[in-house]
């Protein structure tokens, strides 16, 4: 039984280092993914603004 707890210690010794590092992975990926979001939805506000649409309707009311 000794052998058993001492084996389930140095496991655990094993692997603390990187028990932090899938979180920290995600959380680059999301504000990566948060980034290009960002990015994107300037650019498509730019595209939208100078448009014909916008920029011909105002007159035409």
């Amino acid at each position: 039984m000794k052998h058993k707890v001492a084996a389930i210690r140095m496991l655990r010794k094993r692997s603390g280092g990187e028990a932090g590092q899938g979180l920290a992975e995600y959380a680059l990926i999301l504000a990566f993914i948060a980034l290009v979001c960002i990015l994107a939805l300037q650019q498509l506000g730019v595209a939208i603004a100078n448009s014909p649409g916008f920029t011909d309707l105002p007159d035409v009311l």
